[in-house]
């Protein structure tokens, strides 16, 4: 073995590993992966928002060229149970049934009602023609207030309302007695529309059983292997342990593959049945029905604040659109953003109250964010309108009331303990690369001169909680699962290492970053280290990907195992150079005797030793592996400053994004590059509910929205260049003062953008435009704020 000198990986742009295979098309994405015998799968949807199935005729289809089998509901309701909602967050919370194919009745347009199996993916498609459906149908829920009302037609008429629960947090002093002591008291009503996720590659699923011994093992673009091996038993019945979950290449998810779908379900049911593989994969306009939505809220926000601008109490009413059904953890999606709308900032006392909502909808759940790009929005949008009511600048508002940073750490109003944090060094940095000065005396040029084209600054400051975790705060919230996470280092005999990883990446560079964690704890070369994922026989403990938690969590408890695994060969360092484990010194892969250097061993060497087991410490094991589990005692609090400028054409009420500067603090840097790639991701996420995307339903409850036609995804030529920049305040909270990067260009871009929009319409009398501000929507605005001035002026004559 060769004595090899390690530089520090942490801190360094390493190109990904992971990139060669994806840029070469080397990837094995589930829609890929072909076996012999394979069968293909399609589903039948149902054309009607909600309606009684009558009668439904698969005999037809069976009759089909290449057609093997047909299914509907009943057919396949013994043995299969309900999906799974892991989040029931109040005792009370009403739980429908939510079979993974509809038996009696519809509830939303793509609810399942009949899977067809061919030979091929085209035959089981056509087949789907000869399926008879008669339906009978049912009114329609779409308006959440009206939902509520008491002659309102019901989702699940069994349950008897459509409110599926109501979740209220009071904490601080009494809201209405800060309220009565307000100098100024603003109510504003915002709505977060829906959003469609849109990973570059759509969902699928191969599931290939083992009919002797039982064992399915089943492929899927999942972020949650771990989770739907235990979920999919639960719904099957398969014992868990013959059950193996892959998720191999997995092209984006963004919290849309943050599920246990319906599909997976049939796939793996029509499997054990046939005894056959099988193969789903759904069209880009099927997912648009069938994939969860994100956000769809009515926010009722209330602000308090004395004349000075100094925030006394902030109440928040939300109605959240569920959809049809509790998907994974559809009711909590709200919850986490609870925690959220006080954001940065001091005051006396927060009320909130989150009334859950049924509707004839595709089901909502986790998206980029889940809860908290909502509630930034909405507490980023009110603080521009009271700095506006008080004739404030909305960022001396801001510095009016945000936590010091020698305040830290800092329980907030909402009962979150922020572990550190410097809000003022972020957003002078920000401003000195935005030229805020400059830009608002251009603006204000602009305004005088009367320009068709404005000029608006938006600012957004901003922090999250993620690094979704500890186990015990999540028990208090009544959500089924834990927050640990687990890793193992596997040091082989030729000094390689393998790190196992419960978590499991769509694209976020986890096998690079873990790669360079574990090369500086251990000193073995970054290119000596692979890691292993997503398959729960390799990685069999874990709580997989999502809410920001893969590096808090899984790249600490990578840190720990590596750690391990240094003391577990320090004994056997010891014992060879016939030192005290005392004496030894290790850097950089390399234990040597205090004042012999010349008395050493690599890391790599002790691995070797240990393999032959010849000369160990007696009553050791041979092996230096080792393995950790991390459950965090607190979250973790990215935080930052995004600024927005935009400019607006008064004409055509088309926006554009002149210049967007954000600087975020996620805390001590793992690789550079790309955390930089997340920002720009999420930044591009943020801009785009803000400008470009809704889901939107016709009066009958249809998605009218339902293809790239419809439904406006920006392309790289409809975004600015950004100008990003990093503070660096270490989070506390875990070994590597990591915070987590992987939402907080969303969280925090929306309401930099809308602001700033609302900014340069605002001498034009315009002080709301709803998501997303199309040019129709901006056009409106104006046109509204025309008239209303145009009826104030004759309104003023006629009292003259």
């Amino acid at each position: 073995m060769t004595d090899q000198v390690v530089e520090p990986e942490v801190g360094r742009s390493r190109p990904r590993k992971e990139d060669a295979r994806l840029v070469t098309g080397q990837t094995n994405w589930t829609d890929n992966i072909t076996v012999n015998g394979l069968l293909h799968l399609a589903i039948l949807r149902s054309p009607m928002a909600h309606a009684r199935i009558d009668r439904i005729d698969v005999a037809p289809a069976r009759e089909r060229p290449g057609v093997v089998a047909a299914f509907t509901g009943q057919d396949l309701a013994e043995g299969l149970g309900s999906l799974p909602c892991a989040w029931p967050v109040t005792e009370d919370i009403v739980l429908p049934d939510h079979p993974p194919i509809a038996v009696d009745e519809v509830r939303y347009a793509g609810d399942p009602v009949a899977v067809v199996v061919a030979r091929d993916r085209y035959a089981a498609a056509d087949a789907l023609e000869a399926v008879e459906v008669d339906y009978t149908p049912l009114p329609p829920v779409l308006d959440l207030e009206a939902a509520l009302a008491e002659d309102a037609p019901l989702v699940h008429s069994d349950k008897g309302t459509n409110r599926c629960y109501v979740w209220p947090l009071a904490t601080g002093e009494s809201y209405a007695a800060v309220r009565e002591r307000a100098d100024v008291v603003l109510k504003r009503r915002y709505l977060q529309q829906r959003l469609i996720p849109n990973a570059m590659e759509p969902r699928a699923v191969v599931v290939t059983p083992l009919a002797a011994s039982g064992e399915y093992t089943l492929y899927s673009a999942t972020q949650i292997p771990h989770i739907l091996r235990i979920m999919l038993a639960v719904v099957t019945g398969i014992p868990e342990q013959k059950l193996r979950v892959i998720a191999p290449d997995v092209g984006g998810g963004f919290g849309s593959k943050l599920q246990v779908y319906g599909e997976e379900a049939l796939a793996l049911t029509v499997a054990r049945r046939l005894g056959r593989p099988v193969k789903w994969t759904e069209s880009r306009s099927e997912g648009y029905l069938a994939t969860h939505h994100g956000r769809g809220m009515i926010q009722d926000i209330e602000i308090a604040a004395t004349s000075e601008g100094r925030l006394l109490g902030l109440k928040v009413d939300l109605l959240a659109d569920m959809g049809a059904y509790l998907m994974l953890v559809t009711p909590g999606i709200p919850i986490l953003g609870a925690f959220m709308y006080p954001a940065i900032y001091k005051m006396d006392a927060y009320d909130f109250t989150c009334t859950g909502v049924f509707t004839t909808r595709t089901p909502t759940d986790a998206y980029r964010g889940a809860g908290r790009p909502e509630a930034t929005y909405a507490i980023e949008r009110i603080m521009d309108e009271l700095a506006v009511e008080l004739d404030l600048d909305p960022l001396e508002l801001r510095r009016l009331n945000w936590i010091r940073h020698e305040e830290f750490p800092y329980t907030s109003i909402a009962g979150l303990t922020y572990d550190s944090g410097n809000y003022e060094a972020a957003t002078d940095k920000a401003l000195a690369l935005f030229g805020y000065d400059k830009l608002r005396a251009e603006q204000a040029d602009r305004n005088r001169r009367g320009d068709l084209v404005r000029l608006g600054i938006g600012v957004s400051t901003y922090t999250e909680m993620c690094g979704l975790a500890p186990s015990r705060v999540l028990r208090d919230l009544r959500y089924a699962a834990g927050g640990w996470e687990a890793a193992s280092i596997r040091m082989l005999p030729t000094g390689k290492v393998e790190v196992v990883t419960g978590t499991s990446p769509h694209g976020q560079g986890h096998v690079t970053c873990w790669s360079q964690i574990a090369a500086d704890v251990l000193g073995v070369p970054f290119e000596d280290i692979e890691v292993v994922h997503g398959d729960t026989r390799a990685a069999p403990q874990g709580m997989d990907t999502y809410g920001s938690r893969s590096l808090v969590v899984g790249g600490s408890a990578v840190h720990h195992a590596a750690q391990k695994v240094v003391e577990k060969a320090r004994k056997v360092a010891a014992h060879l150079l016939e030192a005290s484990e005392h004496d030894l010194e290790f850097t950089h892969g390399v234990f040597s005797v205090k004042g012999s250097p010349e008395a050493r061993r690599t890391i790599q060497e002790v691995a070797f030793e240990t393999f032959s087991s010849h000369d160990l410490p007696d009553g050791m094991e041979p092996t230096i592996n080792a393995e950790h589990l991390v459950d965090p005692d607190n979250f973790s609090y990215p935080h930052g400053t995004h600024l927005c400028a935009v400019e607006v054409d008064t004409e055509t009420g088309r926006t554009t994004i002149r210049s967007y500067v954000c600087v975020d603090d996620v805390g001590s840097v793992i690789n550079p590059m790309i955390v930089e790639g997340q920002v720009h991701g999420g930044v591009a996420q943020g801009i785009a509910q803000a400008l470009y995307e809704e889901a939107v339903y016709d009066d009958e409850g249809n998605l009218v929205s339902g293809t790239m036609a419809d439904y406006l995804v920006p392309s790289a030529v409809d975004l600015p260049e950004f100008v990003t920049d990093r503070t660096e305040t270490p989070a506390t909270s875990n070994p590597l003062g990591s915070k987590g990067v992987g939402e907080s260009g969303t969280i925090a871009s929306t309401p930099a953008v809308v602001n700033a929009v609302v900014d340069a319409l605002r001498p034009l009398g315009v002080t709301e435009v709803r998501m997303p501000c199309t040019p129709q929507r901006v056009w409106e605005a104006l046109r509204s704020a025309r008239a209303a001035d145009g009826s104030a002026r004759s309104g003023e004559e006629a009292s003259a």
